[in-house]
């Protein structure tokens, strides 16, 4: 497999709020069933595998951008809403978090028996990646988290997250069967984590001639693992930054959907009436399902499609959160009947932003862009696990004094 990347990712306590569940279910589904339809299902599970990507997914959705909660509660999301359709879209989600993830080789055998795969191979598949990871792989981190994601053709993805109790940071493991060869020498599609220096990885393929010593001692196989990655590290800081995100990216996502209207594009009137608001989510989930995968390195920037439950960059817009999904469903829907033209629209919508960039200089401080998004949070349902955003009160006026 290909190295895909290293991330810290501070570990985060708490259950995601049933408004913002439910929603993220809905956004998740539609995004995928977008991929689906414009690349297909090996497409959605490279995205899966791919770490970077997938923390954008994550951010995207309104989880904490930087944190290690968005593995569970994107795959949770995510098998809640694809799993009753799975006939239809040839996916299947399996596993879970904690006693959820040994279920995963019975969901497996049932979904073979249904579509006609080698369930005794998918288990093996499912069991060596979780072994690898949990044992041959010695980080510090302990498996609590495994999700199984397989197509009907037989491909697949894990994507499987581990605990170093010590410290309380994890690390998030990832995995793609295509190209795969082997389950111990180099197999990873990446590992999110923080960087911790040297560790025991018996699968580097530096690791070789430990591996063939080991064998000679022990006559017994052994299991080989990984390689090296590049790093992306994820700060411990819950608020966003200007170090956190490409300015260049945002600055121009930001003065395309605020300051240049649809109606100046011939190619976005199917998107006419959709207020600047909407369309700044809306350009960021159709980068999320049609961007390249060198756009995913600052996965702060898809926090301003819809926030954060924590409040940070900003509330969650839970008005824009709905119109976004209600423009994907019944773009989706239309696109079914043989009318495309407004998922069109959401790609060109991508495209214009990706070709203005060229041009474009950043000069705009980020810290105004969140306070201007906080104090209009309340018009847009502004939501955190907190409660509700409340209408800025006004400024007090300045007392004067004669002494």
């Amino acid at each position: 497999m290909k190295r895909s990347g290293t991330a810290t990712l501070p570990l985060h306590y708490g259950k995601v709020p049933p408004w913002l569940y439910e929603r993220m279910s809905v956004l998740g589904l539609s995004i995928v069933e977008v991929i689906l339809a414009d690349y297909g299902k090996n497409e959605v599970l490279k995205r899966l595998a791919n770490p970077f990507w997938f923390q954008s997914f994550g951010a995207v959705m309104g989880m904490d951008w930087h944190s290690s909660g968005i593995t569970t509660s994107v795959m949770g999301a995510l098998k809640r809403s694809i799993n009753p359709n799975s006939k239809e879209l040839g996916l299947y989600i399996c596993g879970g978090k904690g006693r959820f993830s040994r279920e995963t080789p019975n969901e497996l055998l049932v979904i073979a028996d249904k579509t006609g795969l080698n369930g005794n191979e998918l288990v093996r598949a499912s069991k060596l990646s979780a072994k690898v990871d949990n044992t041959a792989i010695q980080d510090g981190c302990q498996l609590y988290l495994h999700n199984f994601i397989l197509s009907d053709e037989g491909n697949w993805s894990v994507v499987q997250q581990g605990m170093n109790d010590s410290d309380g940071t994890a690390r998030r493991y990832h995995w793609h069967s295509e190209n795969l060869e082997s389950f111990v020498d180099a197999p990873h599609k990446g590992i999110q984590g923080i960087n911790r220096g040297n560790i025991l990885n018996l699968t580097a393929a530096e690791a070789e001639e430990n591996r063939k010593g080991i064998l000679d001692i022990s006559h017994t196989s052994s299991e080989k693992i990984m390689q090296d990655f590049a790093n992306l590290i994820l700060p411990s800081h819950h608020d966003v930054r200007a170090s956190d995100v490409d300015l260049k990216k945002l600055g121009t996502l930001l003065y395309m959907t605020r300051e240049t209207q649809p109606e100046n594009f011939e190619e976005l009137l199917l998107l006419k009436g959709v207020g600047p608001r909407t369309l700044q989510s809306l350009a960021l989930v159709s980068e999320v399902i049609h961007g390249a995968p060198s756009r995913f390195k600052d996965p702060a920037r898809f926090s301003f499609a819809h926030g954060g439950k924590d409040g940070h960059p900003f509330p969650v817009p839970i008005h824009v959160y709905d119109e976004t999904i209600s423009i994907l469903k019944k773009g989706i829907e239309k696109s079914k009947l043989g009318n495309s033209d407004k998922l069109k629209s959401i790609n060109k919508l991508h495209t214009i932003i990706s070709e203005a960039e060229k041009k474009f200089t950043p000069n705009f401080n980020i810290d105004d862009v969140i306070e201007e998004e906080r104090q209009n949070s309340w018009r847009f349902g502004g939501k955190t696990v907190f409660g509700d955003a409340e209408k800025p009160s006004p400024p007090k006026p300045i007392q004067l004094s004669l002494f």
